[in-house]
């Protein structure tokens, strides 16, 4: 497709979610890249302005930069249905599952994948059996947020109520996820292809909030440095994770790798970070493929339905 057959696209940036700020960040990036290559593209914050305003503005599609909730679980996608928009990344329905982990496990559990032990917590949950039945540490996070926001690692029972305190400020839902000490890994797909995995290492061992968007210490390594057969074979189920839940377009499944050698896999992001920082980018890179290539092909597959 040429710059012109898109005709004019609206970035949708920002939001309500506690991730505007990394939205913000992604959205710049990403209409910058459109420009450059010429595409009439605008920002659009949906916080801002209702939604029907991309009709009246006279918008031809979206090209979705929201992260977390209300731009990533199915709200926005299902508004853009109902006005006939062509909008990046996955549908309604693979959304709102990618967006809620308890959900994700479940089906990736149904469809034989592996994913950590959960326990699905409330304020009545009896903690010291939590943590005997899925051992310490383990992982506190809300089961509908990204960016590991409400994210603790709990090394002790006794720290539970104060981790499930937090995650609960964020989602009604919490999770208590079994921790697998590994190697962190994720995989990019673009379209139906897996990108090459990008390995992520850590000062505190905990890729947390922390670790994506504050630390200097955080490392990133793509080609990961695993064997071609583990790196395909990883790929395959990343692949084949994103596919259980519909998700189509783009996306990232985010991975351990234990000390065996076996990967659990911990969630989907149908909407991830887009800055020429961010790690679709990166494992995009890898193969040649420049960051503003990257943005125009996410656009080309923008779809109704």
């Amino acid at each position: 497709m040429s710059s012109h057959d898109f005709g004019k696209v609206a970035v949708l940036l920002g939001g309500r979610s506690a991730e505007r700020e990394i939205s913000l960040k992604s959205g710049r990036a990403v209409l910058d890249a459109l420009r450059r290559r010429g595409v009439n593209a605008h920002p659009f914050d949906p916080s801002e302005q209702h939604m029907e305003a991309l009709l009246q503005q006279g918008f031809d599609r979206a090209h979705i930069a929201l992260h977390g909730r209300y731009g990533e679980d199915g709200t926005v996608q299902g508004a853009l249905e109902l006005m006939g928009l062509p909008y990046t990344g996955s549908g309604v329905m693979a959304s709102a599952l990618a967006m809620d982990k308890w959900r994700t496990k479940l089906l990736w559990q149904a469809a034989g994948i592996s994913t950590p032990r959960h326990i699905l917590l409330n304020a009545q949950s009896d903690f010291d059996a939590v943590a005997e039945a899925l051992g310490l540490p383990l992982i506190v996070k809300p089961s509908r947020e990204g960016s590991t926001i409400g994210l603790s690692k709990v090394m002790a029972a006794i720290d539970l109520p104060a981790a499930y305190e937090l995650a609960a400020k964020h989602d009604t839902m919490v999770l208590a996820e079994q921790f697998i000490e590994g190697v962190e890994l994720t995989v990019g797909i673009l379209g139906e292809i897996p990108l090459p995995l990008v390995r992520i290492e850590t000062a505190s061992g905990l890729y947390d909030y922390q670790a994506k968007y504050i630390s200097d210490d955080t490392r990133y390594f793509c080609p990961s440095g695993l064997s071609a057969m583990e790196e395909q074979a990883i790929q395959a189920q990343a692949l084949q994770a994103h596919r259980t839940l519909g998700c189509e377009g783009w996306g990232r499944v985010d991975v351990i790798l234990d000390k065996s050698g076996r990967p659990y896999f911990l969630e989907t992001n149908t909407s991830p970070g887009m800055t020429d920082h961010s790690l679709v980018p990166m494992a995009a890179k890898a193969v040649g493929i420049s960051f503003d290539d990257l943005v125009l092909r996410i656009l080309e597959l923008a779809h109704v339905g």
